[in-house]
């Protein structure tokens, strides 16, 4: 079993890069320049025919005065009618112009979205592994799905409409002012109370629109984890308690969307009254004026038309205002991903590279000018990036030696640091101290791409994709692998019913390849690392899932891939144990003996109790003849180590 580490399981709601920050909405939404500017003549241009078209329903209003200063009051049908031309070439012309805005606009940002898209899984498979422990997947879902699309409605509707509604505002109180100064006056004494108004609601939903978005994110956690789960779930019958996990989260949702629903009908209320009162006492004013002859019944009739035109500009702006704070949050969310640091090489990795021999270490004096070659942890240190500082690594000053071409196996207690440790060969972890060579290179001076090359690992919880069989495993091989490296690999993990499956390798294995049984996805697993003959194997207890006689057929295919690489593997059973040309005890992060199988079961008792599950294994080693049967071989010698009397038997040198 492989080893559990102290991470933080805060959901990333919990954590202060999650949470507002001081940036404002403007200058959070600048971020989305570079991806804007490839499309921004599009925009301006669809921005330009919004406001025209707005422009043009502000001409009806004067027609209508026109009208009725003119063939209406001079009873002029004919007048009426061209009047009526004129509001019907005015109509279609504005529907054309707003036609063509939309056209202008879905084509370009449904690509900017896409490229968006496109960027953050790019980055998150270039994102190291420490970043994947502290971040639940649903955030990440949310932020590739639901947070794009609300940037892409932004884009397409409330960015244009902001400066459009603002042009046909300004544009509305001109030509109303120049109608009538003082019903113009009238018009524009809500405006202060507005804008305070939209002030206090920018700050507050902000708030809100966030703390939704991230619930969002942890509501796509749960859902994931139960479908991907639902046999543990179904096998343990906690459907209720799963169940009442999704009303928790879901209850908290509903509970912020309607704070979000109340800011809204607040801010409506007031944006709708206040207008409305005002176009109420322009009237009234507009009327008695019109009684007493100091002012048109057109003029009037102009003034409202206009003030009437204004109310959806005026009443879409708290509206447009909650669209632009929610792809603020959108942006700072999506941008909290896309600023983390990827896997470049560091400063000090380079500096490594250009003294690969260093310092420190245990390679004493006399030795060799550079590393040897195979696989060299040369007083390696790690503790994980979000660990106190003061607590203790989880490997501690590492030195081991792996030869070409020889196998060692890497023993342990649970919790002893034996993942780890193999982590950090194919740089899934960053070293916090030392070095580690393969061939003589220092690993950070190699650029990953070809370490990842190099080294080929296998997992003792496999992952299998939504793919082929064929498929999943050829993900180990060069592009130009093929049939015959397929199949090879196949044998070498007995995985030969591939074959028997539907469509053979060519069988879908489901999500997670939940559709097969453990040991099978283990033995793909296992048939993906070695089918690019790697130089350098890391293997993390491979055969954990099988049963004896597949565990068995596994080992001697595995013995012949073995024979040609330098391997590294983690291992719990002594068959497994057998495999490897040496052994490496680890306990609490050091490596505390080196040596064979036989050796380390006669002089180690944390080794022997480890190979054999029981106190009394070391025991025999203070008795008579204690030392002669497990470095014995022959059938004889197995009587006298009744501890282990089968692993020195079927030891005869299992690479030699």
């Amino acid at each position: 079993m492989s080893e559990t580490r102290a991470t933080p399981t805060d959901r990333p709601t919990d954590r202060p890069t999650d949470r507002p920050t001081d940036r404002s909405a403007v200058r959070t939404l600048l971020r989305l320049w570079p991806y804007v500017r490839p499309v921004r003549v599009r925009l301006f241009t669809a921005a330009f025919v919004a406001i025209v078209a707005s422009c043009v329903g502000l001409v009806i209003p004067l027609v209508l005065k026109w009208m009725v200063d003119g063939p209406v009051a001079d009873r002029d049908p004919r007048g009426v009618w061209l009047g009526a031309l004129y509001l019907l070439l005015l109509g279609v012309a504005e529907a054309l112009l707003f036609g063509l805005r939309r056209w202008l606009v879905a084509r370009p940002l449904s690509q900017v979205e896409a490229d968006m898209r496109a960027d953050l899984y790019r980055h998150l498979q270039r994102l190291p592994v420490a970043f994947h422990d502290r971040w639940a997947s649903g955030q990440l879902l949310s932020r590739g799905t639901t947070d794009l699309m609300l940037l892409r409605q932004f884009l397409a509707f409330p960015l244009t409409f902001l400066l459009v509604n603002g042009v046909t505002i300004l544009v509305g109180v001109v030509i109303m002012l120049a109608q009538d100064w003082a019903l113009g006056l009238v018009i524009l004494g809500p405006a202060v109370p507005v804008m305070i108004v939209c002030a206090m609601f920018e700050r507050r939903y902000s708030l809100v629109a966030r703390r939704a978005q991230d619930q969002v994110g942890d509501l796509t956690t749960v859902v994931e984890e139960s479908v991907l789960g639902i046999r543990i779930v179904k096998g343990f019958g906690r459907h209720r308690s799963q169940a009442r996990a999704f009303r928790e989260l879901s209850g908290a949702l509903r509970g912020t969307e309607l704070a979000k629903a109340r800011l809204l009908a607040s801010i409506f209320a007031v944006m709708v009254t206040l207008p409305e009162l005002a176009i109420g006492a322009a009237l009234v004013l507009g009327t008695v004026r019109v009684a007493d002859g100091s002012l048109s019944a057109g003029t009037l009739v102009a003034f409202l038309s206009t003030a009437l035109a204004l109310r959806w500009p005026v009443d879409s702006i708290g509206f447009l205002l909650a669209m632009s704070q929610e792809a603020a949050t959108a942006t700072a969310r999506y941008f909290e991903v896309m600023t983390e640091d990827e896997e470049e090489e560091a400063a000090a990795d380079k500096e490594r590279a250009v003294d690969p021999v260093g310092s420190g270490g245990s390679g004493g004096s006399g030795g060799p000018i550079g590393p040897p070659d195979g696989v060299l942890f040369d007083g390696v240190r790690f503790r994980y990036p979000d660990a106190p500082a003061d607590s203790p690594p989880v490997l501690d000053r590492i030195d081991l030696h792996i030869r070409p071409g020889e196998t060692m196996a890497l023993v342990g207690a649970t919790g002893s640091g034996k993942t780890t440790l193999t982590a950090l060969v194919p740089r899934l972890h960053e070293a916090t101290e030392g070095r580690i060579t393969l061939d003589g290179r220092d690993i950070t001076a190699m650029p990953r791409q070809e370490l990842r090359t190099l080294v080929a690992v296998a997992f003792e919880e496999p992952t299998l994709f939504s793919a082929s069989a064929g498929e999943n495993v050829l993900m180990g091989a060069p592009d130009t692998a093929g049939e015959p490296e397929l199949e090879r690999a196949l044998a070498v993990a007995q995985a030969d019913f591939v074959h028997g499956l539907p469509q053979g390798t060519g069988t879908q294995v489901g999500e997670q390849g939940l559709t097969l049984s453990g040991g099978q996805r283990q033995r793909l697993a296992l048939a993906r690392a070695v089918v690019g003959r790697p130089r350098f194997l890391v293997l993390d207890d491979p055969l954990s899932a099988l049963d004896v006689h597949t565990e068995a057929a596994v080992e001697a295919a595995l013995r012949r891939v073995l024979a040609g690489t330098t391997a590294l593997v983690v291992a719990h059973r002594p068959s497994t144990v057998l495999l490897a040309d040496r052994v490496a005890l680890l306990s609490a992060g050091r490596i505390t003996a080196v040596g064979t199988h036989h050796e380390l079961l006669r002089d180690n008792p944390e080794y022997a109790h480890l190979m054999s599950g029981t106190e009394a294994e070391p025991e025999p080693a203070p008795g008579p003849e204690p030392a002669p049967p497990p470095a014995d071989a022959t059938p004889s010698a197995t009587p006298a180590a009744p501890a282990a009397p089968t692993a020195p038997a079927t030891e005869p040198e299992v690479r030699r």
